[in-house]
């Protein structure tokens, strides 16, 4: 167990911390507005009236939302990437 396993686990440890904090935020809100846009589509299914399927901000909002989560979810992997590397490191 050499100084650069030590190193790779550190940076390793951290991104996965810093990856997590990132996604765990959009992630929640995207399943809140994942969840209020399908309790819409059932109710204006109910009603019988025609959902009009155009952009709207929600939509946009659960974009950006997913991709931040995407990102954040990116880091943590390359910290156990770095963490697994540092177990074959010498």
């Amino acid at each position: 167990m050499g100084p650069l396993s030590l190193l790779l686990w550190a940076a390793g440890i951290t991104l996965i911390v810093v990856g997590y904090a990132r996604a765990r935020g959009p992630w929640s809100r995207y399943q809140a507005l994942k969840a209020q846009d399908e309790n819409v589509a059932r109710y204006e299914a109910w009603r019988g009236g025609v959902r009009d399927e155009s952009k709207t901000g929600a939509s946009v909002a659960m974009e950006i939302l997913r991709r931040q989560a995407r990102i954040g979810g990116a880091v943590a992997i390359a910290g156990v990437v770095l963490v697994v590397l540092g177990f074959f490191a010498r």
